[in-house]
């Protein structure tokens, strides 16, 4: 699996990838105060929350290889905490969605998740390589849609991987409701993945056979 290919699901997983790598809670640390202008904003809570899940995944690490319950309470509660779920869902269902019950979407968005965190959460212990995270800049989207902030992993002897994350205002808190790993949508990527089977099957179809395991949210593998 190409390095995109990994970072996908791990981002997905977590709605942020700095809780893959240890090595960015210092990069978060010194990077935090370099504008005071950034305070409050979603770049910032991008860095913020790096630290804050670093920390808690580090000093719990032994305990999370011992008890993947646990680890997988703790992503669910970061996902829940930082990822529109909703909202992404109905990007990721597209003109399936048109006209769909909150109730439907909600069902897809809890078992899309589920299915992710089920696949890819222990990916978070496993995923070790060294990198360093770097805040590029923070620009409105088109029609007030919310904000893009775009950002780097910086890898030793690598190229930069380009890291963009779609953030939207619900009541007074920013949450992601996109991740782009160089490029590659998590809601293009499955709007395509489930475009066949929404054609064939009703949300609430497609949504128990996620939930059941006879779908499999594939994040590129």
């Amino acid at each position: 699996m190409t390095m995109t290919l990994r970072l996908m699901p791990v981002l997905i997983g977590a709605a942020m990838f700095a809780a893959t790598v240890p090595a960015l809670a210092q990069t978060a640390r010194a990077a935090a105060p370099v504008s005071a202008s950034m305070q409050g904003t979603p770049s910032q809570l991008v860095l913020n929350n790096s630290q804050r899940v670093l920390s808690t995944l580090e000093k719990r690490r032994t305990e999370f290889g011992k008890n993947r319950a646990a680890l997988r309470q703790f992503i669910s509660t970061e996902f829940n905490a930082m990822f529109d779920r909703d909202y992404a869902a109905r990007q990721v269902l597209g003109r399936h969605g048109r006209g769909a019950s909150d109730e439907d979407v909600k069902l897809f968005a809890d078992a899309l998740a589920d299915n992710l965190m089920q696949r890819y959460g222990s990916s978070l212990l496993d995923f070790n390589t060294q990198l360093r995270v770097r805040v590029k800049s923070e620009t409105p989207l088109p029609r007030g849609l919310g904000v893009k902030v775009s950002s780097e992993f910086l890898r030793q002897g690598g190229a930069a991987i380009p890291v963009d994350y779609l953030m939207r205002k619900t009541g007074t808190q920013w949450k992601v409701f996109d991740v782009m790993v160089e490029g590659v949508s998590y809601v293009q990527t499955f709007r395509n993945q489930f475009d066949a089977e929404l054609q064939r099957k009703t949300i609430r179809q497609v949504a128990i056979e996620l939930r059941n395991g006879q779908i499999k949210a594939d994040a590129g593998e």
